[in-house]
Order: structure tokens, then sequence, then C-alpha cells
């Protein structure tokens, strides 16, 4: 049992099976405010968060959420990847979830990394079920609901992850192959229109880790930011679907969503492929894999050649 339940407005909720009595049901990909407030002590619902600002956490989270930590839990160590299949697995053991439970994220930055953390979810074969808290922590915090300090103690499960699943993960040469004109799939650079220009390398405050700017040939750009409201939940289907359709992405070609490191794509990741259906591959290598490496071929609208000059 948790020790985090010393709120008692909670302990009256349903244990044994989730409400659907909020204005999300846990079927679809995401959960509201609403939603999280009526299963916040069930049994079959464990909570993460997972923030750009890892030590926000520790000052404050959703009663009952445990701590992704992605510059740990979600990467290997070791090595430029994903963490692997037995750390993964540890870490969701200790945490109590078992294949029947369903999964809330969210996180800070308009669910950035919380988004990430799903699609690593996906490749490990649980993204049926991951649900995003649409709006993460940001509206949350403007609803002025409860935060809590307490750590999560659940008894550890026996879950076994599947080997990775490869679908929905783009490598190098998979991208490199599009922008040759060897396949027909379409790419979509996530990041702001002075980054897919090349005016700059990252957004502000962002340390540069690439040497050449611009972005992978025959890319349009969408940024994140287009399918988002102010509060940081997510537009309609309908108006997220639109805005895609408007740059010829309508989910009859296959789609590689791209940004800089992973993290940002994987949002628009999330609403192609759990939103509306899409057949999508994040790259999580991104523009600093693509960016740093000889050979291949760059768009630079902007003119710049190395470092912005």
């Amino acid at each position: 049992m948790a020790r985090i339940w010393a709120a008692t407005t909670f302990l009256a909720l349903a244990t044994s099976a989730l409400s659907f009595s909020g204005a999300a049901q846990a079927s679809e990909a995401l959960v509201d405010a609403a939603w999280l407030q009526e299963n916040l002590a069930n049994p079959k619902v464990r909570i993460f968060e997972v923030s750009v600002d890892t030590g926000v956490y520790e000052r404050g989270h959703i009663p009952g959420a445990a701590h992704l930590d992605w510059h740990t839990d979600l990467v290997d160590p070791t090595r430029r990847d994903i963490a692997s299949r037995e750390a993964f697995e540890k870490v969701l053991r200790d945490a109590g979830v078992e294949k029947d439970t369903t999964i809330v994220l969210y996180g800070d930055n308009n669910n950035w990394f919380a988004a990430w953390g799903a699609w690593v979810f996906e490749v490990y074969g649980l993204g049926g079920q991951v649900k995003l808290l649409d709006g993460g922590r940001k509206l949350w915090e403007a609803e002025g609901l409860p935060l809590d300090t307490a750590l999560p103690d659940h008894a550890d499960s026996s879950l076994t992850l599947a080997e990775r699943d490869t679908s929905v993960r783009a490598r190098f040469v998979d991208v490199v192959a599009v922008a040759e004109g060897k396949h027909d799939v379409k790419l979509v650079d996530i990041r702001s229109a002075d980054e897919y220009a090349g005016k700059i390398f990252a957004p502000d405050g962002v340390k540069e880790l690439s040497v050449r700017a611009g972005h992978i040939p025959g890319a349009v750009n969408v940024p994140w930011g287009k399918i988002v409201n102010e509060d940081g939940t997510f537009k309609s289907e309908a108006d997220i679907r639109a805005i895609y359709a408007a740059q010829g992405i309508d989910g009859s070609t296959p789609v590689i969503t791209y940004c800089r490191i992973g993290e940002r794509s994987s949002h628009t990741w999330f609403a192609l492929k759990k939103i509306l259906g899409y057949d999508v591959r994040n790259y999580d290598g991104s523009w600093t894999e693509y960016g740093n490496a000889v050979g291949v071929p760059v768009t630079n609208l902007a003119g710049t050649i190395w470092t912005g000059k």
C-alpha cells in the first residue's frame, strides 16, 4: 500500500476499478484533470511525473505520482540510447506497474518529456496502457489542484517488458534514406521556424549541440506549439488534423517526426500517433545527430554554413 495518502479527501474514491465519470475516458490517449482527481487512489492507476526540471518533483507533485527522471530512468547511462529493457523494467516493477495498470504521465513544459516518456513506454510495448494528462503540470497548477511531497511506496510487481518495438523509432539511416528520396515518408520538423531555417541552432538559453544549422531536405515545418492551446492542452482532434493536412500530412503516408534531441518531436509523435492514429515514428537522434553527420544533405534557408556564420 502507498504511504502517500495522508489526504483523507481521496480515501473514499473507488479502489477496485477505474472510474469513468470524468470528461475523459481511460480508453483515450488523454485524460483530463477531473478524471485524474477521481482516480488518484485507484490501485489500477500509476502516475509518473516526467519534467524537464527534474527538481520540481521534490518541491511538490501530483499526489501519488512517482518520479521518472529523464536523465537517469529513461536513458542508458553508458551510451546514447533509451533505457535498456532490464533497467526500465526494474523502474516500473519498483512502481508496482502491472500489465493491466493504467499509466498516466505528466510534466512541465507542456508535457514535452512526458510525451517522450510515453514514446519510451510505446517502444517497450506498453503504449496501450499510457495516457497523458492533458495540459500537464501547467494546467494542474493553474487550477490550484493539490500537490504533495510524499513519495509513493508500492509493492513491487513482476512485470516483464517486451523486446523493443522498432516500428515506432526512426534511426539515422532511415532519415538519410528519406532525405535522399529513397522512401516515400513525410518528415515533420517540429522546431521553431528560425531553427528550421537555420537562423539559430537551438532555442534561447539552450546549448548548441550541432555544427550545422538548417533542416533535413523535404521536411515540412510544423512547430509543436501550433497544436496546443494557451493552457497547454492539445487542440481538438479536428483542429490538429487540419493543421497537418495543410502541410500535406494526412495519414496517407508514413511520417517521421524530429526536433533537436527528440523530446519536442515526441509531443508531435503523440498527437499524430495517439490522437490522429497515423503511422508515425519518432527520430530521437534528431538534429543533434543529423546536424553533426558527415556527407548528408542539409537544407539551410538562412545561408549559414558553420555555427551560424
